[in-house]
Formats: structure tokens, C-alpha cells, sequence
């Protein structure tokens, strides 16, 4: 059987990092067993969602790399939902309720003051005929539930092992509202049967809901698909996620520099027991891909390995990967400059501030006048790739300092920083010029 798996958004907001995890452990399930993966936006609710989330979705997503085999919009296929709820109907398995919102609230009150628990008591099962017309005269509409065996329903979870869920303790679930919207969970059943999905992935949130799920695809004459639920993401310190955090979306990731590279790295491999380490490509996360290696606890959700990961990656960027980057940001300073400085660099925007140390104008830091000009009489005319170590040694032997006492004062001097990157290979670049403009304290 080939590997098919689904990612359904909804258009109506951003994607973030919860449920990028999703599409991403769904997208490299599918890729390391050779099977496809199917984006399919549910915007089903038509007011709330819109054109411009379903754009940012897909840029979303292919800058990440999650590029998709199959594609579709649930708002084009309203006409199989519709088919799929007849024959619900006609089966005595989808039925009429005409309960407002108020009535429920009051009766789940009434049931948890009496220790049972707050189910719906399928009071709508006996209506009659003319009590359904007394409530259509009213104006009511229904909304209509699906009709649940009451049974257990188990399954063998790729991510949590043997699972089973009590239908009895549930609600039948409403799949059509009162408006004649349908809610998520009757059109994901049709989509999953007609696009023939072997697998539904996502996150151990959804147990529950799985055992009502199950029933609905034997009602509509469907084998269940596969199931793993896989741990949810918390925060650093254990907690669970804070909205912000939560909330932070792809889009603003890119904005701030981060790598796509480091960002699928890390939330593929967070609560499993890979390293966490730069992956070479998505297409290689996939390959190592496998819910044996996912623990059952919550995966830790830390900037800080984010951080660490995204400059992994950008010390991995050979200079052919970056001189269309380096020149959209005008700062192609050549190969030598690069290699020079990515080992210094955070995220890649950063080589713009390391693009000024060698163009300037740079503000020399110097401390000691006398030292700076003792080290200027002793500036080599030839500024090469031997010239730093034959320059200190010429000034520690005239000044007598050493250490970070001889190579501070001069970084300082000639770059206005205290880090950075190599300095031998720094000045070459700087050009003796400059050197001798910052080492006279003037601003180049």
C-alpha cells in the first residue's frame, strides 16, 4: 500500500509553529516511506476565510520545502458532503436537533450538579413529526449529529501504540450546523475516503475525537484509515506553550532570518531521540524519519535550539548557495570575504553588519594612542595573508604586550568590535588604507 497523508489547514489565519509540526511530521512520514502528500484547505467556512491566508499558506509552505503531490479546496467539493450527509440521514445515523445554545448550556449545568457526565442525551431522537414542525414554525433550524454505535472503538497508533476510545461516553457529534454549514469532521471523512488517504496524523489532542471519526468512516461503508497522534508542543521550561509563542507564525520567522532549514530541523526532531542537529536537507529528514524514535512526553519547544540550529545552517551555506542572497542585500564582497565571515554569523542578514567591517565606514575603539601608533609605524606595505602574523609579532615585540593585552587593543582599533571573525583573514580585506585611516583613529 503506498503512504498517502493530508495537511487541512483553514485559511483563516497564519501558519505557526503548531501546526507546521503537523504538516511537517506528515510531509516526512510520507517522503521516507515514498508515499504523497496532499495539502487540501478547509474552507469550508466561507466568511472567515479568505484568499490571502490560502496564499500565505502555500508560501508558507514551499519555502519550507513541504511541497505538495495533490492538492484541493473543500469549498469546491460541497456537493459530496451533501451526498455523504443523505445517506447518513437515510440510515437513521445523522438526526435533527432543534436545542439553542442556551438549552444545551442549561442541561450540561443541570447533569454535572447531578455527578453524571455532560452528554448529549439525545433528546431529539423522539420528536415527533409535529413537535419538528412546532420548532420550524418557531423559525428553528436544526443542526444534526451523527448517531454514535456507543461503542469501543480501537485502533494500533503508529505514534502511541494500542488506543481505544468509549463512544458511549460521548456526544454525538455535530456535523451540520444550524446555518447548514458543515463542521470539520464530515467533510474530512468524505475528503479521506474519496482522496484514498492511508493515514491521518496530528496531534494526541485528537484521540478522542478519532473513535467518532472511525464510526463515521464504517457508516459511510469506508475502512479507517491509519492513525498516529503525536505528542503536543510545550514551552521551554515544560509549560504549556504561551500564546505568544504559540502563535508565532511562519511568515514572521522568515521576516526575522531564521533558516526554513533550521526550522523544520528543529521541530522534526524535538521530543525524538535524533541529536538535535542541522539536517543537510528536508529530503534527508524524511529519509531518517520514524515514530518509534517519538517519546510519549511533550516535545520542548526552545528558541534557544532554534537559535543554535539556524546558525548551524548558515555556516553550512557555500558561497555559490549564497552570492544571489549576498547581492540582493549589495553586499557580494566575493567568496574569500564569505568564508571568511559565516562562521561569525547568526542568521544571514547578519553578514551585512560584517560587510561593513570591511567597506566602513567603521568607528576605530581606540584606548591607547601610543600603542595604536607604535602598531602603525609597524604596518607592513603588504597587506596579505601572512601580514597579521609577521604584524603582532613585529608589535609585541615592540610594545611588549601579548595576549589578549596585543590583540584585543588592535581588533578593536581596526574593526570597532570586540569579536569577529578571523583577523588574518579580516585585514586583507579591509585593505592597508583603511588600516592606517582606523589605526589613526579616524572613522573609515
Amino acid at each position: 500500500m503506498s503512504v498517502k497523508v493530508r495537511f487541512a489547514p483553514s485559511p483563516t489565519g497564519k501558519l505557526h509553529v503548531g501546526n507546521v509540526r503537523t504538516a511537517l511530521v506528515n510531509w516526512l512520514f510520507a517522503k521516507g516511506q515514498g508515499g504523497s502528500f496532499v495539502l487540501r484547505i478547509d474552507d469550508t467556512d466561507l466568511a472567515r476565510s479568505t484568499q490571502e491566508y490560502e496564499d500565505g499558506i502555500e508560501a508558507d509552505l514551499t519555502w519550507l520545502g513541504l511541497t505538495w503531490d495533490e492538492r484541493y479546496n473543500q469549498s469546491k467539493r460541497f456537493d459530496r458532503y451533501g451526498e455523504a450527509a443523505a445517506r447518513l440521514k437515510a440510515d437513521g445515523r445523522l438526526y435533527p436537533c432543534y436545542e439553542t445554545a442556551d438549552e444545551l448550556d442549561r442541561r450540561r449545568k443541570v447533569q454535572l450538579s447531578r455527578g453524571q457526565p455532560p452528554i448529549y442525551d439525545r433528546a431529539a431522537l423522539s420528536l415527533t413529526d409535529a413537535e419538528k414542525a412546532a420548532f420550524e414554525a418557531e423559525g428553528r433550524r436544526p443542526h444534526w449529529r451523527f448517531k454514535l454505535e456507543g461503542k469501543r472503538v480501537a485502533w494500533e497508533d503508529l505514534a502511541r501504540g494500542h488506543a481505544e476510545v468509549d463512544t458511549a461516553s460521548m456526544s454525538d457529534p455535530v456535523l451540520i450546523r444550524e446555518d447548514g454549514l458543515f463542521l470539520y469532521t464530515l467533510p474530512s471523512v468524505v475528503d479521506d475516503i474519496d482522496m484514498a488517504i492511508t493515514h491521518i496524523i496530528r496531534g494526541e489532542d485528537h484521540v478522542t475525537n478519532t473513535g467518532a471519526q472511525i464510526e463515521i468512516f464504517e457508516a459511510l461503508g469506508a475502512g479507517a484509515p491509519g492513525f498516529a497522534h503525536t505528542p503536543l508542543l510545550v514551552g521551554a521550561d515544560g509549560a504549556a506553550l504561551s500564546k505568544r509563542l504559540g502563535s508565532l507564525s511562519i511568515s514572521d520567522m522568515r521576516d526575522q532570518g531564521y533558516e526554513p532549514i533550521a526550522i523544520t530541523s528543529h521541530l522534526g526532531k524535538i521530543g525524538t531521540s535524533d541529536n538535535l542537529e542541522v539536517a543537510p536537507s528536508v529530503e534527508d529528514l524524511g529519509a531518517g524519519f520514524a515514530f518509534s524514535k517519538m517519546g510519549r512526553s511533550p516535545a520542548r519547544y526552545d528558541t534557544a535550539d532554534l537559535d543554535r540550529l539556524n546558525a548551524q545552517a548558515v555556516h553550512a551555506i557555500g558561497y555559490a548557495e549564497a552570492k544571489p542572497r549576498l547581492a540582493a542585500l549589495s553586499v557580494d564582497l566575493g567568496e574569500t570575504f564569505w568564508n571568511t565571515v559565516k562562521g561569525n554569523l547568526n542568521k544571514f542578514g547578519d553578514v551585512v553588519d560584517m560587510a561593513k567591517i570591511v567597506t566602513g565606514p567603521v568607528t576605530p575603539v581606540i584606548e591607547d594612542a601610543a600603542f595604536a601608533a607604535a602598531a602603525l609605524d609597524l604596518l607592513p606595505d603588504a597587506i596579505d595573508a601572512d601580514a597579521w602574523s609577521a604584524w603582532t609579532s613585529a608589535v609585541k615585540d615592540k610594545t611588549g604586550a601579548k595576549g589578549k593585552g596585543l590583540f584585543m587593543p588592535l581588533r578593536l582599533a581596526l574593526t570597532g568590535q570586540a569579536h569577529g571573525p578571523d583577523m588574518a583573514a579580516m585585514i586583507p580585506l579591509i585593505g592597508r588604507e583603511r588600516l592606517v585611516q582606523r589605526l589613526k583613529g579616524e572613522a573609515a
